[in-house]
């Protein structure tokens, strides 16, 4: 039987994908579309192997879910030959890299219900790491029995949340220190979700509960996960005016636990620090010259998205002083969109200063009445569910944070947010970052989604086009791929992403998810 070809179609189509508000696939826990080809050679491709080193034109052979042949193609084109049977992916003009690892992930809201989870395999991720800002799955073994029972598109690793823990031990009473006996009752319950396989501790120090709780509590449990050789990893307690302070905090526990340190979504979100990253990072340099393996994530937009009341560090949801200095210093009130107001969702996607201008009242008076509408409903049992979109940094800030040597790229994306960042962080970085501005090379950023992101949590056989790696690989279009997502309608797919495979099998092409759904639970120390 001769070999059969496979070509993509044109390079460069637009794949106009607009995601329903529901997901339509998966979650019936039925059995998983059937494996794909157990061999296939890909020729032809610029492979960028994920390591940085530079992109050479080649074949890969794939054999049952492996990379299992690398060849660079010869002066006189030869390349990897087909045997009879094997399939082959003509990638002429395109470039091959390993599938894409999101180390800070939210794509699993949901991901039990659209298990091909199109947000993010359309712009090229293959693993997504849940678990974060100090928020997991009770207890992270249902999660991955669930997982395991009916598998995702995508692979799926995940820390034990900080937050979790802290609310299972003290429920509502968490406003305050926890006492000794309470962080013991935390270590025990995150040594039983260590035992399960969770990455390490994640902690969201500027939300709730993990606000209220002192640094020596964070490192009391960053130890326990050390040494079960776990891993930290931080929404910080600031990431505007107490920036420097929350910095020197995770300095500190990575320093008093000896475990590796991850600073989540890195950004400076306050007109005082815009320009200071060259100061900021030197800080970080220092800490890893003193022998600490302090990391960073970062993604490509100059905007963020969480709740109104983050902005609020003391709490006081009355304090009109803490709300002008948000609104003057932190965001304005035109670039704060409401993503999500469950007490009113007529004002989803106006901004604040459209809403004061409709109520006739002042932008702080506004900013402060809609945290009290969202609060007055939860207390009357209703839903008060709300967030925001705030831009709040700048291009030039994020390019020099993302350049360092130490920051992979990760989307803090859902399967259905507001934020665009869901579906176009990848293709925003390799379009804008890379193409268009200049700031990262294609290989630097490639690493940085790939090789350098899986070292950072620790995976094995992962994020390399080398011999022996998992057979998760991302096709794409360089002189074409970009973000089409917008805050306006931000489940729009990317362009230039023409196939994506796990473990070997195709779970997405020609501009939609095949249903195929083969990945694996990653597990520490595991692949």
């Amino acid at each position: 039987m001769p070999p059969t070809l496979v070509r993509p179609r044109a390079a460069g189509r637009a794949l106009y994908a607009l995601v329903p508000l529901l997901g339509a696939c998966g979650g019936d826990g039925g059995t998983p579309a059937p494996a794909g080809e157990d061999a296939f050679v890909i020729q032809g491709a610029t492979i960028v192997d994920g390591t940085g080193r530079a992109g050479f034109t080649g074949s890969v052979r794939v054999v049952g879910g492996t990379i299992a042949e690398v060849v660079a193609e010869a002066a006189d084109g030869a390349a990897i030959s087909p045997v009879d049977g094997e399939r082959v992916h003509d990638a002429s003009g395109l470039v091959l890299a390993p599938g894409f690892v999101d180390t800070h992930s939210h794509h699993d809201g949901g991901l039990l219900i659209d298990l091909t989870a199109l947000a993010a395999v359309s712009q090229g991720i293959t693993t997504i790491v849940v678990g974060q800002d100090g928020g997991s799955p009770f207890p992270v073994a249902d999660f991955f029995a669930a997982l395991e029972r009916a598998p995702a598109a995508v692979n799926v690793a995940s820390y034990a949340g900080h937050g979790t823990l802290r609310r299972q031990v003290m429920g509502d009473d968490f406003r305050r220190e926890a006492t000794p006996d309470e962080v013991g009752a935390m270590q025990a319950l995150l040594e039983a979700e260590l035992a399960s396989g969770v990455l390490g501790l994640s902690t969201g120090l500027e939300y709730d509960p993990g606000i209220y709780s002192t640094t020596d509590e964070v490192v009391a449990l960053a130890e326990t996960a050390a040494a079960r050789g776990g891993r930290y990893i931080s929404h910080m307690r600031s990431e505007d005016r107490g920036l420097r302070e929350a910095i020197e905090e995770t300095i500190e526990i990575a320093e008093r636990a000896r475990i590796p340190a991850q600073i989540s979504h890195f950004k400076l979100a306050a007109r005082s620090l815009w320009g200071q990253a060259a100061q900021i990072l030197a800080r970080l340099d220092a800490a890893r010259a003193e022998g600490l393996d302090i990391t960073a994530d970062v993604y490509p937009y100059e905007y963020w998205q969480s709740t109104m009341t983050v902005l609020f560090p003391e709490r006081d949801f009355t304090d009109r002083e803490a709300a002008r200095f948000a609104l003057e210093e932190l965001v304005a009130p035109e670039g704060m969109l409401i993503g999500r107001f469950e007490p009113d969702p007529a004002l989803e996607g106006k901004t604040l200063a459209d809403i004061a201008q409709e109520r006739g009242t002042d932008p702080v008076t506004t900013y402060l009445d809609l945290i009290a509408e969202s609060q007055a409903a939860r207390a009357e049992g209703r839903d008060g569910g709300e967030s925001i979109v705030a831009t709040s940094m700048t291009v030039d800030d994020i390019a020099a944070l993302m350049a360092w040597p130490h920051a992979n790229v990760a989307s803090d994306g859902g399967l259905r947010g507001a934020h665009p960042r869901g579906f176009g962080t990848y293709p925003r970085v390799l379009g804008q970052y890379v193409r268009e501005q200049g700031r990262l090379t294609l290989e630097e950023a490639v690493h940085k989604m790939t090789g350098l992101a899986a070292a950072h949590m620790g995976f094995a056989g992962r994020g390399t086009l080398e011999v022996g790696s998992a057979a998760d690989l991302v096709l794409l279009d360089p002189a074409t791929v970009i973000d089409r997502a917008t805050t306006a309608q931000p489940h729009l797919t990317a362009v230039g992403i023409e196939r994506v495979w796990v473990g070997g099998t195709v779970i997405y092409e020609d501009g939609a998810v095949t249903g195929a759904r083969p990945g694996v639970v990653l597990r520490r120390g595991g692949r």
